[in-house]
């Protein structure tokens, strides 16, 4: 059917001649179907463009809250990153202030609480950009205020640990806690019977027996309040510490000091003799608190 072919003329006016065309039967159909095919396509692409266009508004506002939690997220990455490092400080002056704690003998009542961590993963900023949605930011928001929080929590702990153990530098550096001269116990603090006299006496210090000319050292950091003679003490240095401690060094061979000097803890003051009233070279040492003898034993830690 399709072999067959029609023929189409064309006649022009005048005596001009006439024009033959011969077309196969398919043709026509050919032209239909192809016509069809356009107006179907057509349509589709009109029906594509009008979804679209409604879509628009939608697309726009999906893009801009996209926009928008990127912002968010950058943001939480820079807020992350500075709690992270944050954090590493004060986990590192956490560390060190418990250690000096430990060191001046406090006690962790409670007092001085350190901090926890969060979720290891709402502190991956690859991580969050990945699974971010809104519901993650919110939870985002509010872990990252529940640290800042604790991290402010954990900085008024460190000032107040850290004013504590200033106060306990203070006392350690005002207390008399060393011995003031290497050598052997010969005469305790208390009541003793009187070499002299061989009567009962109060003794206000303690007498450390060596060899004439050793070293005495100063107990605590203080002030050197006198440097003379004394009687029956023979050569004697006074010396006043904070926290209402004085020091009294008794029988000395030489001064190393003058009245009004400030001493450091462990430096050399004077030197171990026999003056005054003694049957040998010692040291007799004084501590006193708040203008009363005291046992020094008491405050010597070594």
């Amino acid at each position: 059917m399709f072999s067959k072919k029609f023929t189409v003329l064309l006649v022009p006016e005048g005596t001009a001649r006439v024009k033959q065309f011969r077309f196969p039967r398919i043709l026509p159909v050919l032209a239909i179907l192809l016509l069809a095919g356009f107006t179907f396509f057509g349509f589709g692409i009109i029906q594509e463009y009008l979804s679209l266009k409604a879509k628009a508004p939608r697309m726009a506002l999906l893009e801009a809250e996209n926009t928008l939690q990127q912002k968010q997220l950058i943001q939480m990455t820079c807020r992350i990153d500075a709690i992270t490092l944050d954090m590493a400080k004060l986990s590192n002056q956490d560390k060190k202030l418990r250690t000096l704690a430990r060191q001046v003998g406090a006690e962790d009542k409670g007092k001085f609480r350190g901090i926890g961590g969060s979720d290891a993963g709402l502190l991956n900023p690859e991580e969050n950009l990945r699974k971010a949605d809104r519901k993650l930011v919110r939870t985002m928001h509010r872990t990252l205020d529940d640290l800042e929080s604790a991290i402010d929590q954990s900085r008024e702990s460190n000032t107040e640990l850290e004013k504590f153990l200033d106060d306990q530098k203070m006392l350690l550096a005002s207390t008399p806690s060393i011995w003031p001269a290497k050598g052997w116990l010969s005469s305790r603090f208390g009541y003793r019977t009187c070499p002299f006299t061989k009567k009962k006496e109060f003794h206000k210090g303690i007498d450390v027996s060596t060899r004439r000319g050793s070293p005495v050292l100063s107990p605590a950091n203080g002030l050197v309040i006198f440097n003379g003679w004394k009687r029956g003490y023979g050569r004697v240095i006074v010396m006043k510490h904070g926290k209402g401690f004085k020091t009294k060094y008794a029988h000395l061979k030489k001064s190393l000091v003058k009245k009004g000097q400030y001493i450091r803890k462990g430096a050399k003051i004077g030197l171990v003799g026999s003056s005054g009233r003694t049957t040998g070279p010692h040291l007799h040492y004084e501590v006193h608190l708040n203008n009363a003898p005291v046992n020094p034993l008491r405050y010597i830690f070594n």
